[in-house]
């Protein structure tokens, strides 16, 4: 059973978001999809200033298994990406919910979080 934080807000497609204290939201993937993936070899990074719908693959994970696209889970402006993943893309396994952090958004519109998955509700999907 994956471990999950109940502060965060998941997606269909494993991948969790919540808005830090500067009001970004800060996406990473779940335990469950690092698990899935296996060992990451390199992070394909989305572009700084780009601007991600609800939805959108912004990068790609590469592991010893397969290529993965990540998508994001509410609209807004990329302002950061995880710098360290560049040297330590196993962080991501590490650490998914701390370290391991992917990318920062510059949210567009916070209401498209209630659409989003409780840590409940993200445990019955991955339960299947």
């Amino acid at each position: 059973m994956s471990i999950l934080p109940s502060h965060l807000k998941y997606t269909e497609t494993h991948e969790w978001v919540y808005i830090d204290e500067e009001g970004s939201a800060i996406v990473g993937i779940t335990d469950f999809a690092q698990e899935s993936l296996g060992e990451l070899m390199s992070v394909t990074f989305p572009e700084l200033g780009g601007y991600a719908q609800a939805g959108d693959d912004v990068m790609s994970l590469e592991s010893v298994k397969s290529a993965s696209d990540i998508f994001s889970p509410i609209s807004g402006e990329i302002i950061a990406f995880n710098e360290a993943l560049e040297d330590e893309p196993e962080l991501i396994n590490d650490e998914p919910y701390d370290g391991g952090w992917l990318f920062k958004i510059e949210p567009h519109d916070l209401t498209e979080l209630d659409e989003l998955l409780s840590d409940s509700d993200y445990q019955a999907l991955i339960d299947g």
